[in-house]
């Protein structure tokens, strides 16, 4: 089995990070096999090197390797790219064409991005997995194949499965192995190695002196976060080989390329979300509007009760937590008589508006409101209420608490609804 140092050496790999020879010595152990390998790490990391690694020491290596960026190929054109098609398949076929993994037989594939996949392209993915099968598009000739699979992604693969935008058993089928690749900022000692390499290769390359940095620079290009990793060090390493007239970078000079410095104030972000927090637009929408249909109800007693009782006085006493709810206490309702006029209410409902006739009330169509709900209300309070209970594995007191009501009208909700 070839060395780790050897292999860095051979692929051009710098740096001696432990995570880094860990993620090396990975890949050689992996490479005899015919194991899936999923690669993850942020953009710019250099994931495309562990899959060479693989192909290179493995059985295959005299089969072809194939790169596939899934994230640059249109998702009207990934299937054909992927698996080829028949000539007719559709608009602008004029041919049969092989796809990659038609081409790839007895070889390597690389799928960088993989989590950029559209689902029904992660159901042809996984059958080529489990046994090897594959369709053109607009063929029905199921055709084998043998290729070794490696893939690569910088999403977290688990918030996407969660949002249902990646197969879980897909994930499982390509991360058999998986190499973590660390962050630039996690590997502070290869950071000015890095950047000495890049500045030798680009005074190479246009033919200048080598720029060399003052032992300030180093310290702050150590210090500097990286966001973009290995391929952002790399840009910088060139901008100033071309720019700089002097030779020798201080950390004056190094400082005005590198965006954003000063600025990388830590932040407190939570991990961490309640499960209170809907996830799902329309869901959102239909709590807003279940709450509004409960305000609206509070709204109708209130005002039932005005109309039957001439007392606002004693009225606004008995429906204080109501008032207090339906306002959230931005405002006070006075229901006391006007100076001027002693024997006027604010809320001045006559009696007998309670018996008018509809046709002679202008706002008789008020009570209506309810039966008119086109988004169907009670069907949607429903559907909250068994998946709040769902997610809280029918807890009351907490489905209650994420959803704003009381437990006990929770509990007269499931009573109602049969659940």
């Amino acid at each position: 089995m070839e060395s780790v140092q050897a292999t860095k050496q051979r692929f051009g790999i710098i740096g001696n990070d432990p995570k880094l020879n860990r993620a090396v010595e990975k890949a050689i152990q992996v490479a005899p096999t015919d194991i899936s390998v999923l690669v993850t790490g942020e953009s710019g990391v250099g994931k495309e090197s562990i899959p060479k690694i693989i192909h290179s020491l493995s059985h295959r290596k005299h089969g072809k390797y194939i790169a596939v960026n899934c994230g640059a190929i249109p998702e009207g054109t990934i299937d054909s790219e992927l698996f080829g098609h028949e000539k007719g398949a559709f608009t602008g076929a004029t041919q049969t064409r092989s796809g990659y993994f038609e081409v790839a037989d007895k070889g390597t594939i690389f799928l960088d991005e993989v989590g950029e996949l559209p689902l029904t392209t992660q159901v042809r993915l996984l059958r080529v997995l489990e046994n090897g099968e594959f369709i053109k598009v607009g063929s029905s000739k199921v055709q084998k194949t043998d290729v070794r699979i490696v893939a690569a992604t910088n999403v977290n693969m688990f918030e996407a499965i969660k949002k249902e935008k990646f197969r879980e058993d897909l994930y499982y089928r390509l991360s058999t192995v998986e190499i973590l690749l660390p962050p630039l900022r996690n590997r502070k000692e290869d950071i000015h190695l890095l950047f000495r390499k890049f500045a030798s290769d680009f005074a190479t390359k246009y033919k200048m002196p080598t720029i060399r940095l003052s032992d300030e620079a180093v310290i702050l290009l150590e210090k500097y976060h990286w966001s973009g990793n290995i391929r952002q060090l790399r840009n910088i390493a060139e901008q100033i080989s071309v720019l700089e007239q002097n030779r020798i970078i201080t950390a004056a000079s190094l400082h005005g390329y590198l965006p954003n410095m000063g600025n990388n104030l830590p932040a407190v972000i939570s991990s961490d979300k309640k499960e209170s927090n809907f996830s799902n637009e329309r869901e959102i929408l239909y709590k807003v509007l279940f709450d509004m249909k409960s305000d609206l109800n509070d709204l109708k007693k209130l005002t039932m009760e005005l109309m039957q009782n001439g007392n606002n006085q004693q009225v606004q006493k008995d429906n204080e937590g109501l008032i207090q709810k339906i306002y959230q206490e931005k405002e006070e309702l006075h229901f006391e008589k006007p100076v001027r006029k002693p024997t006027s209410e604010v809320f001045e409902i006559q009696p007998q508006t309670t018996i008018q006739r509809a046709e002679d009330d202008k706002y008789h169509f008020a009570e209506e409101i309810e039966e008119e709900e086109t988004l169907s209300l009670h069907d949607k309070e429903l559907e909250l209420i068994k998946k709040s209970l769902e997610r809280h594995r029918g807890k009351r007191k907490a489905a209650a608490e994420e959803l704003g009501i009381s437990e006990r009208t929770l509990y007269r909700k499931i009573k109602q609804y049969d659940l």
